[in-house]
């Protein structure tokens, strides 16, 4: 057809139709050629009547075809036929308005005509778009075609070259090296006539960018010194000399990388929603524990719960993957899919036949008698399933919005502490020796700070993190104080998320002292907000004070346990969570 660019139809072999990996992409390649094929049918044909005449008796037949009909006229083109026309009416309209402030009923009448002219613009418009119709499902037909060929060819790419399935990262690489692959041979001509073929071509583009960025890396581990040495003089060569494209290439290329691994919303979007979950999660603990009063008359409430919290980045990397950039309005219901997903709360009433002994004296022989007598004993069954969010993406999410979502988590949006939970201190733990503590009148819990110092010289979290339920590591700061609460014999307060668990437990329990609270206890929380945007994103736990400064044993302080010190006016220091103990 005339004006569209049609998909190669992909041929398969019996081998590759029988193979379970490939089983499936096929189906959906050929339904998607079939779609195509169709759409392509229903584009309008030209009617062409064409004269025949026969050599041995001279007489003239005519015979009536049909031709594939040419794209009707773009809005380009068409604008360009009208130009003349639009012209000269915009001048006519702008000498009437001139004129029209004097003349009440000029002004009238030319709005009339206006508005008439722009009646007659949108029915040509209308027309248009309806004979384009056709086309438009044609093109789209052949858009859905092409994705689900690129999809047959990486799972193919992928069965010969399996190590290419290491990382997220890398799988996503080698998807847009082969989209890149498939597109620069259709634009040169180039059809593929089976899948094994385009595979090849498409598994070599992947090889080589897994083989660089496997040399590179190894390079950088090897010269790390060298390599940010060189990296500085590169830097400055750039800027001396006549080769700044290059330099341009370059930063073009990081800013790709960049980009395409981070969360695309806005900061203060993503907060708001992420507050929405929390608190959904909120309302669900409320349900939890008002059962009882909510269901009252059970002999007996028997709970089996799992835990409720998320990892606010696994949440984040959800819905951008499934909804790129996204506001609080636009989440919402993919924020309720994957709420009812993650948590099913059941009530199973249950009843028992039990017996109990009743005693009973015979008023005239005085003879006392015990037998027993059955009742029903009434159970109230209280389950909460829950998963994490890794598992409800796996089963709600595409392949390919599994591999956005899979990036996102390994790079965290390149915003690891948008959510709060981490210090990016990397310098060393501090000594204590010689520190005089200053006593309140709070007594606070030195037993729990002493559990505290003991963990100093933990990297990495674990078992804080795998305590709370996360089954991977996240940022793990508050994790960290709830464990050391939780050991200290304390079920509450218990939270992972420093702004939007753990400081508003503090708050409605009227156990929060701003910054410059000046009694303050060992044992008590300490949160800090780095950037100072209202927002605390780590959290620690109090050692004492010596008057001017604040000592506290952190958790996920450069990703360690670390004992540090802040002056108490550090206008980072968002305010404390008093512990009643």
């Amino acid at each position: 057809m005339i004006g569209l660019n049609k998909e190669p139809r992909l041929r398969f072999t019996d081998e590759e139709r029988s193979d379970p990996a490939l089983e499936k992409p096929i189906r959906k390649a050929e339904k998607a050629a079939a779609r195509a094929d169709k759409a392509q049918a229903n584009i309008p044909k030209k009617k062409v009547r064409q004269t025949v005449i026969d050599p041995d008796i001279g007489k003239k037949t005519s015979k009536l075809t049909f031709e594939d009909k040419k794209k009707p006229p773009s809005k380009l083109s068409q604008g360009v036929k009208e130009a003349p026309v639009h012209l000269v009416a915009g001048k006519l309209h702008k000498e009437i308005r001139e004129t029209e402030q004097d003349n009440v009923g000029v002004e009238s009448a030319h709005k009339s005509e206006e508005a008439v002219e722009t009646g007659a613009y949108l029915v040509r418009e209308g027309y248009r778009s309806h004979k384009l119709k056709p086309y438009r499902k044609a093109a789209q037909a052949e858009r859905q075609l092409e994705k689900a060929n690129v999809n047959v060819l990486y799972q193919k790419s992928l069965q010969e070259n399996p190590q290419f399935a290491s990382n997220p990262l890398s799988r996503w690489q080698q998807k847009q090296a082969i989209k890149k692959q498939y597109a620069a041979a259709k634009h040169a001509g180039q059809t593929a006539g089976n899948t094994a073929q385009a595979a090849s071509k498409t598994g070599k583009a992947a090889r080589t960018v897994k083989e660089k960025v496997q040399q590179a890396g190894a390079f950088v581990m090897r010269h790390k010194k060298g390599f940010l040495m060189a990296g500085v003089l590169f830097l400055i060569t750039c800027m001396l000399m006549n080769t700044m494209s290059s330099c341009s290439m370059m930063a073009q290329s990081i800013g790709s990388v960049l980009s395409g691994t981070t969360y695309p919303s806005d900061d203060p979007e993503m907060l708001a929603v992420e507050a929405d979950y929390a608190a959904r999660e909120a309302q669900l603990q409320e349900e939890i524990d008002n059962i009882e009063s909510s269901h009252p008359g059970y002999d007996e409430y028997r709970y089996d719960l799992g835990m409720i919290g998320h990892d606010p980045h696994e949440l984040a990397a959800f819905l951008s993957a499934v909804l790129q950039g996204y506001t609080r309005q636009s989440a919402q219901a993919e924020l309720a899919r994957v709420f009812a997903a993650q948590y099913q709360l059941t009530l199973t009433e249950e009843v028992e036949i039990r017996y109990r002994t009743e005693t009973s004296t015979d008023p005239e022989t005085g003879e006392t008698t015990s037998e027993e007598v059955p009742y029903e004993y009434y159970i109230l069954n209280v389950k909460l399933t829950s998963k994490p969010i890794s598992a409800v993406a796996s089963e709600l999410l595409t392949p390919e919005q599994m591999e956005m979502y899979q990036v996102y988590r390994q790079t965290m949006g390149n915003k690891p502490l948008l959510f709060g939970g981490g210090s990016p201190d990397m310098s060393n733990s501090e000594d204590l020796t010689g520190v005089q503590f200053v006593n309140g009148t709070r007594p606070g819990n030195p037993q729990l700070v002493e559990l505290a110092k003991s963990q100093v010289g933990n990297v990495g979290g674990y078992p804080y993190w795998s305590w709370y339920g996360f089954d991977s590591r996240v940022e793990w700061c508050a994790c960290f104080v709830s464990w050391c609460y939780n050991q200290a014999g304390k079920s509450e307060p218990r939270f992972a998320g420093c702004e939007w668990q753990g400081v508003p437990w503090f708050q409605s329990h009227g156990q929060w002292g701003a910054r410059g609270y000046n009694n303050l206890a060992p044992g008590d929380a300490i949160f800090f907000d780095w950037d100072l945007d209202g927002t605390a994103d780590h959290v620690g736990i109090v050692i004492g004070t010596d008057g001017s400064r604040v000592y506290t044993v952190e958790g996920n302080s450069g990703d360690a346990c670390k004992i540090k010190s802040y002056d108490l006016n550090y206008q980072s220091i968002k305010g404390y969570g008093l512990m009643n103990w």
